[in-house]
């Protein structure tokens, strides 16, 4: 947002103006319900789960028109009581950012520019690699000569976005492969 100076002493005499009714007594609880109410009026109220770490924080998302309008911590969780971290409480502009990466993009080795791609290409591309990785490296017997199958230039890291039973699955994908190091954003 950008002001003139016009623009700026306007904003400023007006918030001395509300400060001043408030020291002199007035209620502005109200006006800001009601300005509070004006944001979310038509909206869809959806309960949802904060994705940044594994507390799991509930938040009310109001929903309008297929657009998130705005969030909120849930007050009626008894994890978080309706306070929400720095993570949480910048969800709406998060998801509204013109810098958020919305489509795969790559770069490739020695290149200084991304190239948008398709997501069968991106996910073509993580087979193959991890498929060579593990055809390079996969060590079946250690200086024992006892059988280990293991995989150690692979690391996986789950996220608190999965569910136990998708955790789980990555879990016993990952041991399949022969991965021995991995870890959970829970944990971090």
């Amino acid at each position: 947002m950008q002001l003139n100076r016009r623009d700026f002493m306007k904003v400023t005499g007006a918030g001395i103006a509300c400060l001043s009714l408030s020291q002199l007594g007035f209620d502005l609880k109200p006006l800001k319900a009601y300005a509070a109410e004006l944001k979310i009026a038509g909206a869809k109220e959806v309960i949802s789960v904060c994705p940044f770490c594994s507390v799991s924080c509930h938040i009310i998302a109001h929903v309008k028109d297929g657009q998130l309008v705005s969030t909120e911590g849930d007050p009626d969780y008894p994890i978080n009581q309706g306070a929400l971290c720095a993570k949480g409480a910048a969800m709406l502009s998060l998801t509204r950012s013109s810098h958020r990466v919305t489509k795969p993009l790559y770069r490739a080795p020695n290149s200084d520019k991304w190239e948008e791609k398709d997501w069968g290409w991106v996910i073509d591309r993580i087979a193959r690699r991890v498929k060579e990785s593990r055809d390079k490296n996969l060590q079946l017997t250690n200086t024992k000569g006892q059988t280990v199958n293991r995989l150690e230039h692979v690391f996986a890291l789950g996220t608190s976005h999965m569910d136990n039973e998708e955790c789980a699955l990555t879990h016993q994908a990952m041991r399949a492969l022969g991965v021995v190091h991995m870890d959970h954003q829970a944990r971090i």
